[in-house]
């Protein structure tokens, strides 16, 4: 038998939890500037929270709630009519897409080639075998994930224009770049719509359009993997993208006691076990930062900590298996503590 986790049916059971100065519900909007209009969706398989100050949020927050199912509908791995559907089951052939897709598609090209693989939307077959996109869990044997992961390089994905063409047994997801794509797109529908204050958590991902009303920075609390029901730190933003990857999220405990999560390495199409439980990226691109945070957890804490140091455009916090906290030394006036870990700022050199 194995066990998996509970889900827990609230907004607060995600990855990162949105601190804010009034806590309330989702609700209509309300006319004035200091009080929010919230409304809280479920899509994508995740539950979220969309929160937003001024008399134009009510708008806004339909508009953001519209774009969220249009995303949904074109990014479905499910939906016959998505297209990563169509692109899964097109047989080698290519397919016309939608802007949003191909937008998503070419990043995660781009991540894919820039961390060498550790990034690899062409895993969903392996992800199935494990059982993540069924709730069917089990533990495939080395030979079949050989078998699998022969059509599973990332250079097989091709993007021209809107036109994509993947070969022929291949099958792509892009759970690892939606959320932070969608999060970008409703944050820029809230710039649009006139909102100057407003903050969303799509699951493990929380981004924050300026500040809160009254000036000071959003407080974002990000998990403990090691008591996923508990705060391990406070990070406070202003205007940024805070995405959360763990071994905490997805995962089951198999017959022989041991637990299975659902980021996988593309190197032996097993969880990605290389040194961290939790990597979490804040910068200023939701999708870039979205499917950085897997890439960063696949390399573990030593490659992730030489990639942070030959680019340095963003920040992150790394819980490692042995249960330390390390953070980069851009958020160490904004980071607090509130765990019994212990947690040191990651050296640059």
């Amino acid at each position: 038998m194995f066990r998996k986790r509970s889900i827990r049916t609230a907004i607060c059971g995600a990855a990162m939890l949105m601190l804010l100065s009034s806590c309330g519900g989702g609700g209509e909007s309300s006319d004035t500037d200091s009080a929010p209009s919230g409304r809280d969706i479920f899509a994508m398989d995740t539950f979220m929270s969309l929160k937003a100050y001024g008399s134009n949020a009510g708008e806004a927050l339909d508009k953001a709630e519209e774009r969220i199912s249009v995303l949904e509908g074109e990014l479905s791995v499910t939906n016959e009519n998505s297209d990563i559907w169509r692109i899964d089951h097109a047989g080698g052939n290519s397919v016309q897409v939608s802007e949003d897709t191909a937008i998503i598609l070419r990043k995660a090209a781009e991540v894919s080639e820039d961390t060498e693989g550790a990034l690899n939307i062409c895993l969903y077959p392996v992800v199935s075998a494990w059982g993540f996109t069924t709730g069917e869990y089990r533990i495939p044997t080395k030979d079949e994930l050989s078998e699998l992961l022969k059509n599973t390089d990332y250079h097989g994905l091709s993007v021209e224009g809107s036109t994509v063409s993947l070969p022929e047994g291949y099958q792509i997801d892009t759970g690892a770049l939606a959320k932070g794509y969608t999060s970008d797109e409703v944050i820029e529908i809230m710039r649009e719509s006139g909102v100057d204050s407003a903050i969303v958590s799509l699951g493990g991902n929380v981004q924050a359009l300026g500040t809160k009303p009254d000036g000071s920075l959003w407080k974002v609390a990000v998990r403990d993997p090691f008591s996923p029901d508990t705060d391990m730190c406070l990070v406070e933003v202003g205007e940024k993208a805070v995405i959360t990857s763990g071994n905490y999220e997805r995962y089951f405990t198999g017959e022989d006691g041991k637990n299975y999560w659902h980021i996988i390495d593309g190197d032996d199409g097993c969880p990605a076990d290389n040194g961290a439980v939790s990597v979490t990226v804040i910068g200023d691109s939701g999708i870039e930062y979205d499917a950085l945070s897997t890439a960063l957890f696949v390399m573990g804490y030593p490659a992730a900590c030489d990639y942070w140091r030959s680019r340095q455009d963003f920040d992150m916090v790394i819980v490692t298996d042995d249960q330390r906290i390390y953070y980069t030394e851009g958020i160490a006036d904004v980071f607090s503590n509130i765990s019994s870990m212990p947690a040191e700022v990651i050296p640059v050199a």
